[in-house]
């Protein structure tokens, strides 16, 4: 969609009829919103604002679904009055914006560009760069659910309207860049299978470590679920396991080919929570549990750490979750061991990650301060706070922070309440210059 200019005239008190500047200014910018083109600096009273086009085109005037537009940066740092550590806000519109879900990919595979949702143009996804922190839309129309980055190449991944599609994502933000995408996303897309006829996608999707086909959960009744994959070579379906449980919140070991996790998900407190499917060259599928968990334990969010280990939470808010060790736990899923990271007061941890070199730890409290946990000495260091200013309840209307760790290990990606409902922020992992609180529960 280009820009229109609107065309005024420079010599002064010369509008035309009885229309004032200032009414002549508010029809410019009705015209603007309410029409489908943007309107752009111009020459006003003999002054010519050409050069500062780009100022009109912000996230909070804008509103309109527009696959490929770009968007200035909106990223704002501020100074942690408790640690000391620099924040550097990303997004901080009035709208709603949230980061990917924690256990899913954050950034694009060569680590250039962000990607999030906003309810900015109706829960699309969008791509920041990390270099100037500006945004490009790349999503349009409905149900865009559970865009899945890649791993190894710039593509992502969604099962939309029945159907898997690939985004050429590294072409999409080239064109970006250079100012020439085109309008019709199919460009950018391709089609890699058609769903079977009453197969639908409703528990997560995950990109096999091969980046060669896809699993995904679907919900066939109440307690009943299959988890499929779609090989991207022939388009076929596959149907692996029906488990008699809402299978949720799937996720693939981006280190093993063939290797998932799922949830079983209640809407709260599980029976059993972690689940674990394989399956094999042959075709043959291994069901089972991880962390066989007793009725006194609340376990939750749960992510791969690396290839052997997975981490997640053993909640504490409750005077019965307290009578039994709870904590962030860090499990191997070969042999079972388990580290265990003593529980934080005010209720407890909620969301945890690690590094992928299994040294460090970052779990959050209701409240919304987030804890860098050493692995060898367990030593716990508050990294930033106040993210969740009505807290410490998890029932709130704040931001849940479903932190990630980047794959370097050398930020932390979190949702955040400290300026609006929601926003993405970042922190470093080992700030320079800062001497961190120290912690003891």
């Amino acid at each position: 969609m280009k820009n229109q200019a609107l065309s005024v005239n420079n010599s002064r008190n010369s509008y035309p009829g009885s229309l004032k500047p200032g009414w002549l200014l508010l029809l410019a910018l009705l015209f603007g919103i309410a029409g489908s083109k943007t309107v752009n600096a111009q020459v006003v009273a003999g002054i010519d604002y050409s050069d500062r086009a780009h100022v009109d085109n912000t996230f909070d005037m804008a509103g309109q679904d527009v696959f490929g537009q770009r968007f200035a940066s909106e990223n704002l740092t501020i100074k942690d009055t408790v640690t000391g550590v620099d924040i550097l806000a990303l997004t901080t519109s009035r709208h709603n914006n949230s980061k990917i879900y924690q256990d899913h990919p954050q950034w694009t595979a060569d680590g250039k560009y962000l990607v999030f949702r906003s309810s900015r143009a109706e829960w699309q996804y969008y791509a920041m760069s990390m270099d100037t922190y500006e945004i490009v839309q790349i999503t349009t129309g409905e149900n865009n659910q559970f865009l899945h980055l890649g791993w190894k190449t710039n593509n992502a991944y969604q099962i939309r309207d029945s159907v898997l599609l690939k985004l050429d994502l590294g072409s999409l933000l080239k064109d970006s860049e250079n100012g020439n995408v085109n309008s019709d996303p199919a460009h950018y897309e391709t089609v890699i299978a058609e769903l079977p006829e009453g197969v639908r996608e409703s528990g997560g999707t995950g990109l096999d470590a091969d980046e060669d086909r896809l699993f995904f959960a679907s919900r066939i009744a109440k307690q009943q679920s299959a988890i499929y994959s779609i090989d991207f070579k022939t388009g076929e379906t596959i149907k692996h396991l029906e488990v008699p449980l809402w299978a949720n919140h799937l996720q693939a070991n981006k280190w093993v080919s063939g290797e998932i996790m799922y949830s079983w998900e209640t809407g709260g407190d599980a029976p059993q929570r972690i689940w674990s499917m394989s399956v094999d060259e042959n075709g043959k599928v291994t069901n089972r549990p991880l962390y066989k968990e007793n009725a006194e334990e609340w376990v939750t969010h749960e992510v791969f750490a690396d290839k052997d280990h997975i981490i997640f939470n053993v909640m504490g808010h409750l005077d019965r979750l307290q009578k039994k060790p709870s904590g962030v736990f860090l499990m191997n899923i070969r042999t079972n061991e388990v580290t265990r990271f003593d529980q934080a007061g005010k209720g407890g941890y909620w969301h945890s990650d690690a590094t992928e070199d299994l040294k460090w730890v970052v779990a959050d409290t209701f409240d919304g301060n987030l804890y860098r946990i050493n692995v060898e000495t367990k030593e716990v260091e508050m990294l930033t706070a106040g993210h969740r200013p009505n807290g410490p309840s998890p029932f709130t209307r704040e931001a849940h922070s479903h932190h990630s760790i980047s794959p370097d290990g050398k930020w932390l990606l979190f949702n955040s309440s400290m300026l609006t409902s929601s926003d993405i922020m970042m922190v470093p992992l080992h700030p320079k210059g800062v001497d961190l609180p120290k912690i003891s529960w």
